[in-house]
């Protein structure tokens, strides 16, 4: 699915007045909120909108840096040392972002499902699950481990067989180790001709923290992950608009333009 960094989503809208008043809603005095299940912002009566709800999948080898990534887009300490992720992890981010076309504001929710890899191998009812009404998955590869950006294709075919109908994108995490990479320029290159997926890139590292050294910068770590959330937001809000006929289907050879 072919969609232009910025054709959906205002990419900096976030950083405008009227961005920073709803991203405040997931700010306390600049630490990031933490929402539960059922929670959600609370917007006053003037800035209320609609929120649009997505499942989505964290796929990828052991080590990649899964449980990081998502702890990071959550706002969340990244961990210092990996660990397996023993059955599913759910965890619940907002985001408000605003729409091109009609310049509404809309809040999304992206619910994360990781999933450990050896949980995925024991148990044969984990992959269903995590798929069941997913609306998006994630592919991750290290930018530090070779192999687990060669194993994308089969993973790829592997996760998503028996349904089509999935955002697929792929983040490349570790970016902050770049100058060690395994990956090349031209390697991501070739894989985007040859799947015509959008490639984002994520550091695997905590971001700045507040005057007392120790609570990280909520906003601050917005603005290091405001890339991924528009990404996600801007995909998925078009595939919806895609299968309620409101826009056309992409057309075959495409050229997939997100790569940041």
């Amino acid at each position: 699915m072919a969609v232009s960094t910025g054709s959906v989503i205002v990419p900096d809208w976030h950083k405008s007045p009227e961005g920073k008043e709803y991203l405040a809603t997931i700010l306390r005095k600049n630490k990031r909120k933490f929402f539960g299940l059922i929670e959600r912002p609370v917007l006053p009566p003037q800035m209320a909108t609609d929120t649009a709800s997505y499942k989505i999948f964290v796929s990828g080898k052991s080590g990649v840096g899964k449980t990081a990534m998502v702890a990071k887009l959550a706002g969340l300490e990244v961990p210092s040392a990996h660990h397996e992720t023993t059955g599913i992890q759910t965890t619940t981010v907002y985001w408000p972002a605003k729409l091109r076309d009609s310049g509404r504001a809309l809040i999304f929710r992206f619910h994360f499902w990781d999933c450990g890899e050896a949980a995925l191998k024991k148990f044969d009812h984990i992959l269903p699950a995590c798929k069941e009404k997913a609306d998006g998955i994630l592919f991750l590869f290290s930018f530090t481990d070779r192999s687990s950006f060669d194993d994308l294709p089969s993973q790829i075919s592997r996760v998503t067989e028996g349904s089509e109908n999935f955002v697929k994108i792929v983040i490349g995490s570790k970016f902050d180790q770049f100058m060690h990479t395994d990956v090349t320029e031209r390697d991501l290159a070739e894989f985007r001709r040859a799947w015509r997926l959008p490639v984002l890139r994520m550091k695997s590292v905590n971001g700045p923290r507040l005057a007392d050294g120790q609570t990280l910068d909520g906003r601050a770590g917005l603005a290091h992950v405001a890339h991924v959330l528009n990404g996600l937001a801007e995909h998925l809000w078009y595939q919806d608009q895609v299968m309620a006929g409101i826009v056309p289907a992409p057309q075959p050879g495409t050229e997939e333009t997100s790569l940041c």
